[in-house]
């Protein structure tokens, strides 16, 4: 039986989302198959938690727990983590050097989806879709007029390394625009500003099931707030609507765009790519490469109309990352 420590928390303002996805792995792990060591991976502490809670410090020289005198070490490392350390590249390097496997993309991959600017820099030769941007760091002159002549009202303001829509703000009139830029330094030192597209909004799952690249069915987002944000996303402010409503052939666009983005970027592991269609064209948002696992997620919701159970779901990302 393999020995698998399901990562989870981070650095970031998501660590509680991740919590919550790294335990539906735990729950819906096939114990058959693979005994599961829950790890909280957080600024101030790397333990092991076993089902009494009680903590157990990890040895990061080999990420290794030992436990009534007696060293655990795992044969394969379950990714839950959103945001920093998980999504941007840094356990992803880490596992490699131990020689760990894992289950998401590999360090560079996760490195540039989470870097929002540098992901559609990348893409756009190759034809994917975008809104306009305009980039901001800390420290630089904030020319208004500028920002709004390249992306107009309204607009959207993001920090350009986060998650979970943390520190976005929809800015509808010029007087919003500098709240909207000290929000976003909140959560990254480096921004971007992006036209607004009125569209239907879906989000697209796209897994290497079985050895074969598979788009996910996809959901529809219709949010009660402006735009998909937090509340939306995990206060039920929003309707998820897995088939999405949008006609045969435009599902077969959006599904074509989002497996060329996943191969062109060369992904393993899952992806989660969110597109605003605008007169029947997919615009490219944002790619997430450890998106939520939760039971209400989008993955999972996606997952179970195409027929695939969580467990199959997480047995799958397992069986690939040992023999990746």
């Amino acid at each position: 039986m393999k020995k698998v420590a399901i990562i989870m928390g981070g650095y970031s303002s998501e660590y509680q989302i991740s919590l919550k996805s790294g335990n539906v792995v735990y729950q819906f792990l096939d114990k058959a198959k693979y005994s599961g060591y829950r790890i909280h991976i957080l600024k101030e502490k790397w333990v092991y938690v076993n089902d009494n809670d009680q903590e157990f410090p990890i040895d990061k020289n080999d990420f290794s727990v030992t436990v009534e005198e007696a060293k655990i070490t795992f044969d394969v490392v379950f990714n839950a983590i959103h945001g920093t350390p998980g999504e941007d590249g840094l356990m992803q390097a880490y596992f490699e050097l131990l020689g760990i496997p894992q289950s998401s993309c590999d360090y560079y991959q996760a490195a540039l989806t989470f870097n929002k600017r540098d992901l559609l820099s990348v893409l756009k030769p190759y034809g994917i879709k975008t809104a306009a941007s305009y980039y901001l760091n800390l420290g630089d002159t904030i020319d208004q007029d500028a920002i709004l002549k390249a992306v107009g009202l309204p607009c959207f303001v993001k920090p350009n390394k986060s998650g979970s829509s943390f520190g976005i703000t929809k800015v509808k009139t010029k007087d919003e625009l500098l709240y909207a830029i000290a929000n976003a330094y909140k959560e990254d030192d480096e921004l971007i500003i992006e036209s607004f597209l009125d569209g239907t909004e879906v989000s697209v799952g796209v897994i290497n099931y079985q050895g074969t690249i598979t788009v996910l069915p996809i959901t529809e987002i219709v949010s009660e707030n402006d735009f998909f944000d937090y509340e939306a996303k995990y206060l039920g402010k929003s309707q998820e609507i897995t088939p999405a409503r949008i006609s045969e052939e435009m599902t077969k666009k959006v599904m074509a765009v989002a497996k060329k983005v996943y191969e062109t970027l060369k992904m393993t592991g899952f992806s989660r790519s969110e597109y605003i269609i605008v007169n029947d064209e997919p615009y490219l948002l944002e790619v997430n490469t450890i998106p939520g696992l939760t039971t209400e997620s989008l993955i999972p919701q996606q997952a179970k109309e195409a027929g695939i159970s969580l467990t199959d779901l997480f047995t799958n990302a397992l069986e690939l990352a040992v023999n990746k």
